[in-house]
């Protein structure tokens, strides 16, 4: 009997410290809250003449234990980023100007860091007139592989906004060169989405110029796919 006792504790030694630690889990993305996508922040606290203090908000992510805030200044690329232990961090903002932000999910146990969307606002101020805000890409994502059809073309999509709602035409830049070069073509308002001729195991890169009545401009940034 004492045997059989002895055996079981030295097979229960053996498994426990055989037993492998728990790995380390990365990192959620938040969920951005405030400001809103594509809107016009108006609840900043003045500072002054020029600037404002903005509270940007976001949801809890799992597996977080720090968050980074990093807003860019769309007009002259200015960046400014802030580390915060909560969900919510404030910034001083220059007044009438167009942002973009996004939130970077950390957790010191692993080295992944995970990204939020990006959401672009105007923060309050004497503008009466706004630029369009970048065109958000809708197909394909970023980076990812697509069939091409029976006519040899892929359908590319997007959705854009404007605060004075005045957007006059999408200027879309299509090719196998980064940047893209060659205009695709010139499409109407009402008319987010056209179809590119491609070729099998190649990439291609492409971009969104967003014009409005007054001729100022909005470029969605380079995306690319790949089609198999």
């Amino acid at each position: 009997m004492m045997r059989f006792l002895f055996l079981g504790i030295c097979l229960m030694m053996v498994f426990t410290s055989c037993k492998k630690k728990s790995t380390p889990v990365p990192p959620e993305a938040a969920q951005l809250v405030y400001p809103e996508q594509n809107s016009e922040c108006t609840t900043g606290q003045s500072l002054g003449k020029e600037t404002s203090q903005v509270e940007f908000r976001w949801s809890a992510a799992d597996n977080t234990e720090t968050y980074e805030l990093r807003v860019t200044n769309t007009a002259n690329g200015t960046v400014q980023t802030i580390a915060s232990s909560s969900t919510s961090a404030k910034l001083p903002l220059e007044k009438g100007e167009q942002f973009s932000w996004i939130v970077r999910s950390k957790n010191s146990r692993v080295e992944q860091s995970v990204l939020s969307e990006v959401w672009n606002f105007y923060n309050s101020g004497s503008r009466t007139t706004f630029a369009p805000f970048p065109a958000t890409i809708v197909s394909p994502a970023s980076s990812e592989n697509v069939f091409k059809d029976i006519n040899n073309e892929v359908v590319i999509s997007w959705t854009a906004s404007d605060l004075d709602d005045d957007i006059v035409n999408y200027e879309v830049y299509f090719s196998v060169e980064t940047p893209p070069i060659d205009l695709l073509q010139t499409l109407q308002p009402e008319v987010n989405s056209i179809k590119a001729s491609v070729t099998a195991d190649t990439v291609y890169y492409w971009s969104v110029v967003v014009i409005d009545a007054e001729g100022n401009k909005s470029n969605s940034g380079i995306y690319n796919f790949k089609v198999l």
